[in-house]
């Protein structure tokens, strides 16, 4: 049979014991360098505890052996002197097989360095009511002249009722007790090691303090202040080097920092540590930020109220109104410009209009007193009479008044209209007027004209007298040289 199976056999065959007629042992809770926990039985008073038992190395002389059990004892004497929650509770030390047992009270958890590495870090809140439970379990045994000597996240038990509880007594000092610790060794884990212990001074309370600030470290930040990889080197950083800055702790540094600090009487006191320990309970807890939500989470949402049919035709043409606001723009722009351009071309016609008026009476007047001038008979009177009739004649062409013209028709009635020159240039302007003025004027002349030839025609078909007259002094300066000339032929 092998060894691993001749180690099976013994573990079921101690499985099934019953130690010291009382209590049977079950499964294997944990196992150390000198020890290993069972759960059991009490079938006397029918409740569960552990049982710890002591194990002897294979190679290991009497005198080793006898200082195993006196440190064994000395743990259970320890923890019995304790009176505080956090402690463990010693129910009885048995002694079977040349060893002693210690049946203490069962702790349902999982010790706060699994806690560590399964869950990750403590938030400083946590870590500060951890370590107050601690503190509290530390002054109780300091009063009592115990000294752990080994605080850390392995030896603290962690309910599943929240509770905290410390543990694992077994090189704890006993003030007036002598020392079974051989000359010029240490116990314990180097990362919670206090500087004066490494130095190889006596410790005192503030070697436990120590190993506190170093397990505070290490709940929020995961790892233990000082690891070098071996135990020299570890000490040495423990004794030397300064600690590096924690990321986690928030509030909780100014703890970690004074119970780290490297000569005993500058490190923080039970009454330092615990005040600062409360002004971190005592501070508002941040609020952790709260994950986003999966977009294609199912959710459970009320329907929206249906908003009315006249708000729905209102957004649906919002869109299209604000897709042409511009071009609407521009359209009514566009529109004002035409406008004002008919505006000012009606205003051109108008003026025009009343020019063309005026030149038609001037040409009315001039013909009415070129029929004067012929009607006037012969004889030296009629030079007389026809100047007379000319200037009759002009003075009732001055006097005859344009003829009226035709009602303008009423067109529809549009935006108030800018002034002409906001829409066709002064300039242009000008050359309009011009050329209208110089159209009247050709019009003018051209009906004297023609009512010039008129008369000549009509002298020669009588044979009477001519007269042609365009204007009130032509007209007289005719009249007289024709009356001379109808004379002289007489």
């Amino acid at each position: 049979m092998s060894d691993a199976e001749q180690t099976g056999e013994a573990r079921r065959d101690r499985s099934e014991r019953l130690l010291a007629g009382r209590y049977r042992l079950g499964e294997v809770l944990g196992r150390g360098g000198m020890g290993t926990v069972w759960r059991a039985k009490d079938e006397t008073l029918g409740r569960t505890v552990a049982v710890k038992e002591l194990r002897f190395p294979s190679s290991i002389d009497e005198d080793e052996k006898r200082r195993l059990i006196t440190r064994t004892l000395r743990e259970a004497k320890a923890i019995a002197r304790i009176r505080n929650t956090s402690a463990v509770t010693v129910y009885d030390v048995v002694d079977e097989d040349d060893r002693p047992w210690i049946v203490m009270e069962l702790v349902e958890g999982k010790s706060l360095a699994e806690a560590i590495r399964e869950d990750g870090v403590l938030t400083p809140r946590r870590a500060a009511e951890v370590g107050l439970a601690i503190l509290d379990v530390l002054r109780s045994a300091h009063r009592e002249g115990i000294l752990h000597r080994d605080v850390k996240p392995s030896n603290v038990l962690i309910a599943e009722d929240g509770r905290v509880v410390l543990t694992d007594f077994g090189i704890a000092q006993v003030e007036g007790d002598p020392s079974i610790t051989s000359t010029g060794m240490l116990v314990g884990a180097p990362s919670y090691i206090s500087p004066e212990r490494a130095r190889g001074h006596k410790p005192g309370p503030a070697a436990d303090l120590w190993s506190l600030g170093g397990l505070l470290y290490a709940a929020v930040e995961g790892i233990p202040p000082y690891d070098k990889g071996s135990a020299i080197a570890t000490l040495t950083a423990v004794m030397t080097e300064d600690v590096d800055k924690p990321v986690n702790a928030g509030p909780l540094e100014p703890v970690i920092y004074g119970l780290l600090a490297k000569d005993p009487q500058q490190r923080l006191d039970d009454a330092g540590a615990r005040a600062l320990l409360m002004d971190v309970l005592r501070a508002p807890e941040a609020k952790a930020q709260a994950e986003p939500e999966p977009v294609e989470a199912t959710k459970v949402v009320p329907l929206p109220p249906v908003p009315p049919q006249t708000r729905l035709t209102k957004k649906a043409g919002a869109g299209a109104a604000a897709a042409g606001a511009s071009g609407s723009v521009a359209g009514r722009k566009g529109e004002e410009a035409a406008d004002r351009l008919k505006g000012a071309l009606r205003s051109v016609r108008k003026a025009a209009g009343s020019v063309t008026g005026a030149g038609a009476g001037a040409s009315t007047a001039a013909g009415a007193g070129a029929g004067v001038a012929a009607g006037s008979g012969t004889g030296p009177g009629a030079g007389s009479g026809s100047v007379g009739s000319g200037a009759a004649g002009a003075r009732s062409g001055a006097a005859v008044p344009s003829a009226p013209s035709a009602p303008p028709r009423v067109a529809p009635r549009v935006p108030p209209k800018a002034s002409l020159t906001d829409v066709v240039p002064r300039r242009t302007l000008v050359i309009v007027s011009v050329v209208a003025v110089l159209a009247v004027l050709g019009t003018v002349l051209a009906f004297a004209l023609s009512n010039g030839e008129d008369g000549g025609s009509g002298r020669d078909s009588k044979g009477g007298d001519k007269a042609a007259s365009s204007g009130a002094t032509a007209g007289g300066e005719g009249g007289k040289d024709t009356g001379k000339d109808a004379g002289k032929e007489t």
